[in-house]
């Protein structure tokens, strides 16, 4: 009985979720077109990075309900308007879609394998994406410092790939580097609960609750005398500690 729920519920959603991909980017098309023509670049942008947060948000939350379930947590009051870097754990496909439960203008840094998606790809181009992979260190720098300046936040998950445990992975330093060059407040996230929706190698959905917990941010005179890789440490301490604590409530 189980198994067939489980085949019935993955074959709904995917049924819901490729017309609803393929109807979001021609509204997409057409939305940017239009406001491209009577607004500067710089709202353009936040309109359609928006829009895209309301594309993750109605895929991880509406398309999968009652199934998946999403519990957000804020550990602390909500940090001063950004723009921050937030930094998260990686455990399944679906992380990036969870960040639509964040405020405000958010790009994501990302590894080389989402500009290869069909669709999903092209849209991250547009939005401005940084890939970690493609683009020469300085560039990077120098981008995420620009969009940083422009007051968007971005997201990120310095583990680099899915961890294939619970137990996180080493955290590369490179996000670590550019918040001590930008001085950007950095926003630990944990996310639990979703290391089978869906499992690394595999796109079948298990049902279950997801937990997204954004703990207190770290300013710049928090941890302005620390090297980067003290402060990748810190916050990798602070975000296994917090993910421990989730995983038990389960």
């Amino acid at each position: 009985m189980k198994r067939l729920a489980l085949i019935y519920f993955n074959v709904v959603f995917y049924l819901l979720l490729v017309p609803f991909t393929l109807l979001a980017v021609p509204v997409f098309a057409l939305f940017l077109v239009g406001v491209t023509v009577f607004f500067p670049r710089r709202v353009v942008m936040r309109r359609l990075r928006r829009c895209i947060s309301w594309y993750g948000w109605i895929v991880i939350r509406v398309l999968p309900f009652p199934f998946i379930r999403i519990r957000y947590h804020e550990a602390a009051p909500s940090p001063e308007p950004g723009p921050h870097l937030f930094v998260c754990n990686h455990r399944s496909f679906s992380d990036p879609f969870l960040m639509a439960v964040l405020p405000g203008e958010c790009i994501q840094i990302v590894n080389i394998w989402p500009f290869r998606l069909p669709v999903w790809g092209i849209v991250a181009r547009l939005a401005g994406y940084l890939s970690i992979r493609q683009m020469p260190v300085e560039d990077f720098y120098a981008e995420a410092s620009r969009l940083l300046k422009e007051g968007c936040s971005m997201v990120a998950f310095p583990e680099g790939t899915r961890a294939k445990t619970r137990e996180l992975g080493p955290f590369h330093g490179s996000v670590f580097r550019l918040a001590l060059q930008a001085r950007a407040s950095i926003v630990p996230i944990g996310i639990s609960g979703n290391e089978r929706m869906p499992g690394r190698g595999s796109m079948v959905l298990h049902p279950g609750v997801i937990r997204v917990h954004r703990l207190p941010a770290l300013k710049w005179d928090d941890y302005k005398d620390l090297s980067a890789f003290q402060l990748k440490n810190r916050v990798r301490e602070l975000i296994a500690r917090e993910v421990a604590v989730m995983d038990g409530e389960e």
